[in-house]
């Protein structure tokens, strides 16, 4: 029983130290809340947001590891015609016109969907709502391989 406190103890001391080092560590940038006080932002989304600019050197492996576009130069998988979607809001696509991009998706390997929706990213195309989740399943079983 004594050992199970002497354990829970310095358990309880490591996590306080790990939470102290985090707090000191963590750039914190200024933000207004609704109250009027500070409130801040963990770094971990001012990174999301500069991705392009912080690549950890290993592009390619950044590429396949996110699905945000390092570049704006747009690559095109024979899909010329999904420019057409320019503009339009995921939810506002028609059966058919979810069912297009569904066809271009199947025709692809797995391994060329994470740069297919890069460069539709970049081609300012969303993909509509109903498709989805089967790409995000095609891209998670891709990096779990």
């Amino acid at each position: 029983m004594q050992g199970a406190l002497i354990i829970l103890a310095v358990l309880v001391a490591v996590g306080i130290v790990l939470y102290i080092h985090d707090r000191l560590t963590r750039k914190q940038t200024p933000q207004a809340d609704a109250e009027g006080q500070e409130a801040t932002v963990p770094e971990d989304n001012a990174q999301e947001e500069e991705a392009p600019s912080q690549c950890c050197g290993q592009h390619i492996i950044c590429e396949k590891e996110t699905l945000s576009p390092f570049t704006t130069e747009a690559e095109y998988f024979d899909d010329e015609e999904l420019d057409r979607y320019r503009g339009v809001m995921p939810d506002d696509y028609s059966p058919e016109a979810t069912e297009e991009f569904r066809q271009i998706l199947m025709t692809m390997r797995p391994e060329e969907v994470p740069a297919w929706v890069r460069s539709l990213a970049v081609r300012e195309v969303e993909i509509p709502a109903g498709l989805r989740d089967e790409v995000l399943l095609i891209v998670s079983e891709l990096r779990n391989k």
